[in-house]
C-alpha cells in the first residue's frame, strides 16, 4: 500500500506534468484558454494514461523489445478512439473545442514516456497508481492553468463571473502570447518556491530547480 501512495503521490507535486517534467506542453499551451478546455483535457489524458498503463503492464512479458513502442503506440490508439467517440456523443461541443489535441493524445509524450519508463517494466497495480496520479497531475495542471488565463482574459472560471465589476479583461491571456507568460509565470513561482524550501532545510540550492523525472531518464520514447 505504501508504495501504491507513492506512486500515485508523486504525480501530484514533485513529477506533476508539465510544471515539473516539463512533457506534454503542446496541449497545455493550446488548450487552456478557459478552465472547461483544461479539464476537459485533462480528463480524457486521465482516461488513455490510466488504461494504458494498466493494459501495457498486464501483456508486459509478452510484447517483444524490439516493437516495444509500436505496441504502446497502438494500445494508446485504440484507447484514445474510445475517448474521441465518448466526447462525440456526450460533450460534442468541449470535442469541438479541444479539436485536433484530443486525436493527439496518442503520441503525447506523457503517454509514451510513462509507458516505456514505468508501465512495461512494473507490477499493474503500481502502474495503475502511477498513471493515475500523473494523470490526475495533469489535469490539475490543466485546469489551473486555464482558470488563470480564463480569469485574467474574460474575468470568469467555468464561465461564472469571479472579478469585480469594472474589470477589464487582459485579452491577451486568452492568446498564444497570454499561454506563454502564463506558463512562465507558474514554472518560476515553482522553481523560487523550491530554491525556498531547500534554503529552509540548510541545503544547497539546486542547480536545475525542475529537474524532471529521474525515472524517465533515457527513455526511448522520446521526451519533448
Amino acid at each position: 500500500m505504501a508504495s501504491m501512495w507513492k506512486e500515485f503521490s508523486k504525480g501530484l507535486w514533485r513529477e506533476i506534468p508539465p510544471f515539473r517534467l516539463l512533457l506534454g506542453l503542446c496541449p497545455v499551451l493550446a488548450v487552456t484558454k478557459s478552465a472547461n478546455n483544461g479539464f476537459g483535457m485533462g480528463m480524457a489524458v486521465i482516461f488513455v494514461l490510466f488504461l494504458s498503463n494498466v493494459i501495457i503492464s498486464s501483456v508486459r512479458h509478452l510484447i517483444p523489445k524490439k516493437v516495444r513502442i509500436a505496441c504502446y503506440i497502438a494500445i494508446a490508439a485504440s484507447l484514445v478512439v474510445s475517448i474521441e467517440l465518448l466526447m462525440q456523443a456526450y460533450a460534442y461541443p468541449l470535442y469541438q473545442q479541444l479539436g485536433i489535441f484530443v486525436p493527439l493524445i496518442v503520441v503525447n509524450c506523457i503517454i509514451l514516456g510513462r509507458a516505456e519508463a514505468f508501465a512495461g517494466k512494473n507490477p499493474v497495480h503500481l502502474a495503475a497508481a502511477d498513471g493515475l496520479g500523473i494523470g490526475i497531475g495533469f489535469c490539475l495542471s490543466l485546469t489551473f492553468l486555464g482558470s488563470l488565463r480564463e480569469m485574467l482574459g474574460t474575468g470568469t472560471i467555468f464561465g461564472h463571473q469571479v472579478m469585480w465589476e469594472g474589470f477589464k479583461p487582459l485579452t491577451f491571456m486568452i492568446e498564444a502570447p497570454g499561454a506563454f507568460l502564463s506558463l512562465g509565470l507558474v514554472l518560476g513561482a515553482m522553481n523560487l518556491l523550491n530554491i525556498v524550501q531547500a534554503r529552509r532545510k540548510g541545503e544547497p540550492a539546486p542547480e536545475n530547480p525542475t529537474p524532471g523525472c529521474e525515472s524517465c531518464r533515457g527513455c526511448a520514447a522520446g521526451h519533448r
